[in-house]
């Protein structure tokens, strides 16, 4: 809501470059001695980082850490912000032979944070736009030519809207198309509101008594008045070489005109903090952050000038190093005739819009993530779902609002209660440290607790026998009776790999009896076990050769039609049921079946 001091969006709504240094990510995540793979790879989820910073830094200080394979996930909310990351990428492994090691620094910078660009750095984004609209629609050509970077998860429509991107930016440089100079005015109309006649007194206020008062005093003031009044932050060369816009910060929306719903390009990026704090506040030479009579002798653009020359010197490094001591990942990574920085370990794989909410459905990213980075715009991404991809033992990074200038620090301690609110919620734990956290909040990820011990028990009694019986054999399960000293059909102990058909036979050792579950649990049988069968037919097909059957012994019980043990097949006794008499028993002579004579209990041919 816009109001006569202003809107108090300063950062506006589509972010261009972040409001944090940039940070090496591996320092965030230690290897681990016990990490699969050769190399082991390091999957890292980056929500909202916008400006391939964090990347650049990690790649270039990957020579200070174990070899590992790193796999950088990028998910944005426009296809803007990741058009510039693939053209900042493509400018960052441009090779040392076609473009110098200043003229790739300078002309970074210029793309990354001026509003206004010189005309040999508007004529690269044009080539280059050409380029990528040309391998946006060859996926083949595409891997071919940049092996380091991943489209494969976007969807059809996104690489649509992105080629159109391209095409944007591809187009002739007239201004008319984009005038950055008078849409940046406008944007900062409405930002300062009355305040835009004072707007001098208001950058000043915001530098001194905001940025300076939360540790960024290296930015100048008179770097930070040039951007805030014509959109340049660093200022290279001339000032009259700065004249073509940036079509990289131009961004579609959809906005209403005489009632309907029109398709506009425009500038909604930051008019509040500026590019300065990413690269021209901190750095490992610390010489370029000292002070003479309380004034930093380095301005915030000569910092950041010379981490981005030293980041880049160290990419070409590191790029040559990994090319001649691993050959093999070159050999699989790298394409014929490509540059040496493309062989390094890495790949950055872009995923679909908004899809951090569902990203757990994937069962490929589940508990996968080392490390999850989320940026202050993208905070409210935060949940269990995307938790739930975070391995166990897993790292939370999440980029505090320190440094914008339109929160005041009640409202900055707001914010990170909440942060640590969304990220306790999604499972993670905050880590120990010395003060409260002012740039990044850090958490880890809940390890998963063991499974209690009652979830370990069989899931049916069913299946549990009864105390001090062993465990049964095959045989047993075949054979559920009623009496529990009837013998049961056990393999002959000479030979443990019996045929089915004497598993299915009576032992001949008839005093062995092993104890079997009563009647009652062989009715509460799941169905893969055989019960017992009331038809006699039925228990008969699955007796072997008469031969093998043994009469039993007058010390057993004889058996009933109700009480006959299953599935063991003997010649009735002369005392038992007469009603027994007749079922499938062995013939005792020739001449009760009408057989010729022969062995007693074996079958022959029937008389004719």
């Amino acid at each position: 809501m816009t109001t006569v001091t202003g809107s108090g969006e300063g950062f506006g709504s589509v972010a261009w470059w972040g409001l944090s240094p940039a940070l090496d990510l591996q320092a965030e995540c230690p290897p681990d001695a016990s990490s699969p793979g050769d190399p082991p790879e390091l999957d890292i989820l980056l929500l909202g980082s916008v400006d391939a910073r964090h990347i650049l830094r990690t790649l270039a200080q990957a020579q200070l850490w174990p070899l590992r394979r790193l796999n950088f996930f990028v998910l944005e909310n426009n296809l803007e912000a990741v058009a510039r990351q693939i053209l900042i990428l493509n400018l960052a492994f441009e090779p040392p032979e076609k473009m110098g090691l200043q003229e790739k620094s300078e002309m970074f910078l210029e793309l990354w944070g001026n509003g206004l660009v010189r005309t040999q750095v508007a004529e690269y984004v044009r080539t280059q736009s050409q380029r990528m609209r040309r391998l946006l629609p060859e996926p083949d050509d595409l891997a071919a030519q940049l092996p380091q970077l991943s489209l494969e998860a976007l969807k059809f429509r996104e690489r649509d809207s992105l080629e159109a991107v391209f095409i944007f930016w591809a187009a002739s440089e007239a201004e008319a198309s984009f005038p950055l100079s008078r849409l940046w005015d406008s944007r900062l109309r409405g930002y300062l509101g009355s305040r835009y006649d004072a707007r001098r007194g208001v950058s000043d206020w915001d530098l001194h008594m905001k940025l300076h008062d939360r540790g960024a005093r290296v930015i100048n003031s008179q770097e930070f008045r040039r951007w805030r009044e014509t959109s340049v932050a660093f200022e290279i060369r001339d000032a009259s070489a700065y004249q073509l816009p940036n079509r990289t910060l131009a961004s579609g929306r959809l906005m209403s005109h005489r009632g309907e719903r029109v398709a506009v390009r425009g500038y909604w990026g930051d008019v509040a903090t500026g590019p300065f704090v990413a690269f021209g506040i901190e750095s490992d030479d610390q010489s370029l952050l000292l002070t003479r009579n309380g004034t930093p002798v380095k301005c915030a653009g000569e910092i950041s000038l010379h981490n981005v020359t030293s980041l880049f010197r160290s990419l070409v490094a590191a790029g040559k190093e990994v090319s001649g001591a691993e050959p093999e990942v070159e050999a699989e990574g790298r394409a014929p005739g490509s540059d040496p920085a493309s062989s390094r370990p890495f790949r950055v794989h872009f995923l679909p819009l908004g899809a951090a909410p569902t990203l757990h459905h994937r069962h490929r990213f589940c508990s996968r993530f080392h490390l999850l980075y989320v940026s202050c715009g993208m905070v409210h991404q935060l949940s269990p779902e995307l938790g739930a991809c975070v391995a166990p033992g897993g790292r939370l990074v999440v980029e505090l609002a320190r440094y914008l200038v339109d929160l005041r620090p009640n409202q900055l301690e707001s914010f990170s209660g909440r942060v640590r609110e969304l990220a306790e919620a999604a499972g993670f734990v905050p880590e120990s440290h010395e003060g409260p956290p002012e740039t990044f909040a850090r958490f880890s990820r809940k390890p998963q607790p063991a499974p209690p011990l009652d979830s370990l028990t069989p899931p049916s009694e069913v299946l549990i026998p009864p105390p001090g019986a062993s465990e049964p054999a095959p045989s047993e399960i075949l054979s559920s009776s009623s009496n529990e000293d009837a013998p049961v059909l056990t393999p002959p102990p000479e030979d443990s790999e019996s045929a089915p058909s004497e598993i299915l036979s009576p032992s001949s050792n008839e005093d062995a009896a092993v104890p079997t579950p009563p009647f009652e649990d062989s009715e509460l049988a799941p169905s893969g076990i055989l019960r017992p069968t009331a038809s006699p037919a039925v228990a008969g097909t699955l007796s072997g050769p008469l031969d093998t059957m043994t009469p039993p012994s007058d010390s057993e019980p004889a058996y009933g039609c109700g009480a006959r043990a299953p599935g063991i097949l003997t010649p009735s006794p002369g005392n038992s049921d007469p009603s027994l008499s007749g079922i499938l028993s062995p013939a005792r002579g020739p001449d009760d079946l009408g057989m010729p004579s022969g062995k007693p209990g074996h079958l022959s041919s029937p008389k004719l």
